[in-house]
C-alpha cells in the first residue's frame, strides 16, 4: 500500500518535474526541441510536444488511475532510456530533461532511468489496501525527498565535483 504510494509520488514529481521545466517558456521549450534534434530525432518539433504530452499524461494516469500511470510511465522511461543509450554511443549530447540545464548525457542519466523503471515495476506490483494517515505521509514525504534528489541529480553531481565543469 505505502509502497505503491511512495512509488505514484516520486514517479508523479519526476514526471511533472520534467514536463513543467520543458514549458516553463519559451526559451524552455525551444532548448528542449532543439536537444532533441540534436539528438537526432526528427521531426523535432511535433516530437518534443509528444514527449511533453506523455509526461504529463503519465502524471494524470498515476493519479488517477494507478496501473495505467504506472505502464506510460515504465514505457515513457525505457523509450528515454533507449534514446539517451543510443545517443551515448553516437558521442553524447545534452541532457534537457527537467528543462532548466543543459548537462552532457551520461550513463548516470540512464542508471536514473532504470530505477525510476524499477519503481514503475514495483509500484505496479505493489499490494493495495486501505492506509493509515500517518504512514502515508510518511511514504510521501519519503518519496518527495527521493524525487528532489532524482530532479536535482545533475545539479548534486556539479556541486560535488562528480560532473565535468567547463
Amino acid at each position: 500500500m505505502y509502497v505503491e504510494i511512495g512509488c505514484r509520488v516520486l514517479l508523479g514529481l519526476v514526471l511533472l518535474a520534467a514536463a513543467v521545466g520543458k514549458v516553463s517558456g519559451r526559451a524552455a521549450y525551444r532548448e528542449f526541441t532543439r536537444s532533441v534534434r540534436d539528438m537526432g530525432f526528427r521531426p523535432a518539433g511535433p516530437l518534443a510536444a509528444a514527449v511533453i504530452t506523455a509526461e504529463f499524461t503519465a502524471v494524470v494516469l498515476l493519479a488517477v488511475s494507478p496501473l495505467a500511470g504506472f505502464l506510460v510511465s515504465a514505457a515513457l522511461l525505457l523509450v528515454f532510456t533507449t534514446a539517451i543509450v543510443m545517443n551515448l554511443r553516437r558521442g553524447g549530447g545534452t541532457c534537457r530533461c527537467f528543462g532548466r540545464t543543459a548537462a552532457p548525457l551520461g550513463w548516470h542519466h540512464v542508471w536514473r532511468n532504470v530505477f525510476l523503471v524499477g519503481c514503475a515495476i514495483v509500484g505496479m506490483l505493489a499490494p493495495t489496501g486501505p492506509v493509515r494517515p500517518g504512514e502515508t505521509v510518511l511514504a510521501v514525504a519519503g518519496a518527495l525527498v527521493a524525487g528532489l534528489l532524482v530532479v536535482m541529480l545533475d545539479d548534486l553531481r556539479y556541486l560535488f565535483g562528480t560532473a565535468n565543469r567547463a
